[in-house]
């Protein structure tokens, strides 16, 4: 970026007129050393296309691009006219600045400019004055204007104390390119100040870019020294620019309006209240600005002077960026936007002239606003076309089939219902409080009446029990009273409701009792279907008789609302086979099928479908020669799991009499008995961080102690293999704020974090060792990456275990970062096992975020080189005498199973309710049949290939 420097500017020069000034610039420009003989010529023609003349007193000088190969080095000089010279039309230059750019590097200085350029009597000032530093001064100090637009405004954030709605307010204004890095660590540092209704002001002026305001409520009621915090102010400060806005506060203060800040429920209302920038909701139109100088002074004039031929507003914006629309009527405001050749503009008009004036900006733009424009590469112009984005998903047609990812396995056939979440659209003000309440009382009446229907088709108590308390919620007296004060304050009918749902739900999770937790989403869900009644939002009828299930992503939440009589199978847009999805889908024993597509939510409501999550394929419209097809493998199916029923508490021994462990994965401690029930012959991964994830502080040593000595009692002798706290990076812990980072996955996560607090570290180790009393134990350290990681892990075992000595003591490690299955020979000489978490190590190996929105569905644990990683660490830990296990959700899924056997894997751990037939599968093969299809695998190029191979097995 070219910057400005006193050594830059030659003061009290004459010039007779333009031509003489050029001619005194190209001299400076070249005895610098700044651009090579010839260069006058440029500048000349630059002035024969259009006049630089940028305002105030100000010209920019440059050349053309037919002359940017004489510019030698990039830079700019300045000269200062006391006496001004004539520019053409009238408009004197007091001080010209010469550019001297290959591309477009004078636009960052053009930002800076135009900043001034707002400041009254610029040119005077310039003119008189008497040294560099004064010029620069007088450019480099006009005030800024404070950025406060939507994406500064974050509401009902889910934090859980002061310090972490802090860092929120950091990122929102990092975000927007307002500050830097160390902004947020600043912040911290700084003394809030109090304003009254439960608001607080904070600010800093360290690491600031450009002024900016964020604004933050959080999700549940907070407080901070002893007074309640609803809603955070972070300023990040530069020169004046917030005064305006802090006056304006003020008076909202005054006159008791704070209280609508901190309960606000959209942004529009707080950017309303506080003058903030607000997207206007207008027409509006994309395309690719092709000026080889971007939308520098001579097209930005001829756009301005086109804009103002319209008798309404227009605006401009660089497409998705942190900056907000300006006027299109303002040249100072179009040059400080800085448009370079190649980026996407967006155009908004006002809806009275959008028809007229958007396809003539279009026009205009498009023919260079009186520039000639070099045509903008293939992969550019397909930018124009609606911003390089893929064309518009299409429903599948019927009889077509589609390939998805296997999530859990069997055949489902029903009529497709499509869920999906809907954004709801509504105005803040209402007619009249009498209107505002008659529309709200037909919504909940209406509500009501669909929700007594729910009850009576209901039959799984526990579902009817959910509804029966909707009802009740909907009767609620206080949620009438509170909404009704609202509408007399002359609310909407639509934003007063969701305003005192929205209250009510974050109060009750304030309490940190998980019941009324449930009870806030209870209060969300019902307050969602009233305002769907308000805005006329229909959701699609629930077929009587068992549906597919069609959804973009599932969530854990969704499943409190699943119920599994009723839905016979599952189909998600997105997701891979380690998705939430794939994991709901198996513990329920439903078929699923994941990572679609977007299609699949544009089906009819009620679409035939039939899916396969075996083979992975979906088939829209089945004829009956499928549908029975399926009904025979449904029945097949059915038989095969009842079988495997029958037998889930024998060992799994293949056809030669090779003995597998079956064992199972837990998320909580309740979950032990019945996966004992279920035929698991131990526990081969303790997820210890549910019991953390649970509370609202860390867990201490009593807590942890009952809660592992829950499992060893429910084993009954049986091993229990315990992983040692798994947060940090993408699964924090709400009492243990953590500093964003760029990509969690690659962070302070797993051993890492705790090896950086030894004391929790410690009790852990302490609580499972006090637990097991001579039982069985397996302690694995998760994501060790390198020998140091393990050893340092392990000595902190070691030490406890010297202090309560063990009787069944082994340690071991994850296997789920690719360099611990690449140095496992080193590692197999000191562990005492090996477990592999095939789903961390398939998008490690893959480089594929498993919860990547489009990439997810490829992140296939049966990848050549994800088996590969495994071969290799199962060799390297049999050449030591180590076992190995397979904990992943690979050990669940039918398909991977003579695979993983094959391969060497003593144990599978999986979910309880694959057990059984895991066990089944083992028993159906020999396992020299399964090493001669694992080396086969070995050898194939893709997941698919592998896929195909197993299926035939």
């Amino acid at each position: 970026m070219l910057e400005l420097t006193a050594g830059q500017i030659s003061m009290g020069l004459v010039a007779a007129d333009k031509a003489s000034a050029l001619r005194l610039l190209a001299e400076l420009l070249e005895g610098d050393g700044l651009v090579a003989p010839g260069y006058l010529a440029g500048l000349e023609a630059r002035e024969a296309q259009g006049s630089t003349f940028l305002g105030q007193g100000i010209a920019i000088p440059h050349g053309t691009p037919q002359t940017r190969d004489l510019v030698i080095t990039t830079g700019v000089r300045l000269m200062q006219f006391p006496d001004g010279v004539d520019w053409g039309g009238g408009q004197i230059v007091y001080l010209a600045i010469g550019i001297a750019a290959r591309s477009d590097e004078h636009l960052r200085l053009l930002q800076v400019l135009t900043r001034a350029l707002g400041e009254a009597d610029l040119g005077s000032e310039l003119r008189r004055a008497e040294t560099p530093d004064d010029i620069l001064k007088l450019l480099q100090s006009a005030p800024q204007e404070l950025a406060l637009d939507d994406q500064l405004i974050g509401l009902g954030v889910p934090v859980e104390d002061y310090d972490e709605l802090v860092l929120q307010g950091g990122r929102l204004l990092r975000r927007a390119e307002c500050v830097g890095g160390s902004f947020a660590a600043a912040l911290l540092q700084g003394e809030p100040l109090p304003l009254g209704d439960g608001l607080w002001w904070l600010h800093s002026d360290q690491a600031v870019q450009r002024p900016g305001l964020a604004y933050l409520t959080p999700e549940k009621p907070l407080r901070y020294l002893g007074q309640p915090l609803n809603g955070l102010f972070c300023l990040a400060s530069l020169g004046d620019a917030h005064l305006a806005l802090l006056e304006r506060l003020c008076a909202l203060l005054i006159e008791g309006r704070g209280r609508e800040l901190a309960r606000a429920t959209q942004r529009r209302a707080v950017l309303e209240a506080l003058g903030g920038e607000v997207q206007p909701d207008w027409p509006s139109l994309r395309l690719v600005l092709a000026n080889a100088h971007g939308l520098h002074a001579r097209p930005a004039k001829e756009l301005v002077q086109l804009a103002k031929s319209f008798d309404g507003e227009i605006r401009l914006r660089v497409a998705d960026s942190a900056v907000a629309a300006v006027s299109a009527k303002s040249l100072s405001k179009l040059l400080g936007l800085g448009v370079r050749r190649g980026q996407v503009i967006e155009l908004l008009a006002e809806p009275a002239i959008a028809d007229a004036a958007l396809p003539a900006l279009k026009a205009a733009i498009e023919q260079g606003l009186g520039e000639e424009v070099e045509p903008l590469p293939t992969a550019d112009a397909a930018v124009s076309q609606e911003l390089c984005e893929t064309p518009p998903p299409t429903a599948p047609a019927a009889g077509s089939q589609l390939q998805a990812v296997p999530a859990a396995p069997g055949i489902a056939v029903g009529p497709a219902h499509i869920h999906l979440c809907k954004e709801f659209d509504y105005p803040l003000r209402g007619e009249s409080p009498d209107v505002e309440r008659e529309r709200l009382q037909q919504a909940i009446g209406q509500v009501r009446v669909d929700i007594e229907g729910l009850v009576l088709r209901s039959e799984a108590k526990a579902i009817r029990d959910i509804f029966i308390t909707h009802l009740e919620m909907l009767a609620d007296p206080e949620l009438g009273d509170d909404v009704d004060a609202r509408l007399k304050q002359g609310e909407s009918a639509a934003a007063a409701w969701m305003a005192v749902v929205e209250s009510a739900a974050t109060q009750q999770e304030g309490l940190h009792d998980a019941l009324l937790a449930e009870r806030a989403a209870d209060l969300r869900d019902i307050g969602r279907r009233v305002l769907a009644q308000l805005c006329g939002v229909q959701e699609a009828p629930e077929p009587a008789e068992p549906y597919i299930l069609v959804m973009d992503e599932m969530a854990p939440s969704d499943v409190a609302r699943l119920d599994r009589n009723r839905v016979a199978g599952i189909l998600t847009a997105r997701g891979g086979a380690t998705s939430h999805s794939a994991i709901v889908a198996r513990a329920l024993g439903i078929p699923a099928l994941v990572g679609a597509g977007a299609g699949v939510l544009l089906l009819e409501p009620r679409t035939p479908v039939l899916l396969d999550g075996q083979r992975g394929r979906l088939v829209v419209c089945p004829d009956e020669g499928q549908l029975q097809r399926a009904h025979q493998e449904q029945e097949s199916r059915q038989r095969r799991l009842q079988l495997a029923d029958t037998h889930k508490l024998e060992p799994a021994l293949t056809r030669d009499g090779h003995r597998v462990e079956i064992c199972a994965n837990l998320g909580d401690s309740a979950g032990a008995a019945k996966a004992v029930a279920q035929g698991a012959e131990g526990v081969g991964l303790l997820r210890t961080e549910f019991i953390f994830m649970s509370l609202p502080q860390a867990p201490d040593l009593a807590t942890q102690e009952t809660e592992y000595r829950r499992v060893f009692d429910a084993l009954d002798g049986r091993p229990l293999v315990a992983r040692t706290l798994d947060v940090g990076g993408d699964k924090p812990l709400p009492y243990w704020p953590v500093v964003e980072e760029e990509n969690p996955f690659l962070g302070v996560r797993g051993v890492r974090l705790t090896l950086q607090r030894p004391q929790l570290m410690e009790t852990q180790l302490r609580a499972l060792m006090q637990a097991s009393q001579g039982r069985p134990l397996r302690i694995m350290f998760p994501m060790v990456g390198t020998v140091d990681e393990w050893r340092q892990a392990r000595d902190m075992a070691l030490k406890v275990a010297a202090e309560i000595p063990q009787a069944d003591l082994q340690l071991g490690i994850m296997v789920e970062v690719p360099s611990a299955a690449l140095i496992a020979s080193v590692l197999a000489r000191e562990v005492d096992f090996f477990s592999i978490g095939t789903n961390d190590l398939t998008q490690y190996c893959l480089a594929i975020d498993r919860g990547h929105p489009t990439l997810s569905a490829q992140a296939d644990g049966l990848h050549p080189a994800v088996l590969q990683l495994i071969d290799l660490t199962v060799r390297a830990a049999h050449a030591e005498g180590k076992w190995v296990g397979v904990c992943g959700e690979l050990a669940g899924d039918p398909l991977a199973v003579p695979l993983l056997v094959g391969l060497g894997v003593d144990e599978l751990s999986l979910s309880a309710g694959g057990i059984a037939e895991v066990k089944a599968r083992v028993r159906e093969f020999s396992l020299s049949a399964a090493r001669e299809l694992a080396q086969d695998a070995l050898a194939l190029e893709s997941a698919a290939a592998v896929r195909e191979l197993a299926e035939r097995f």
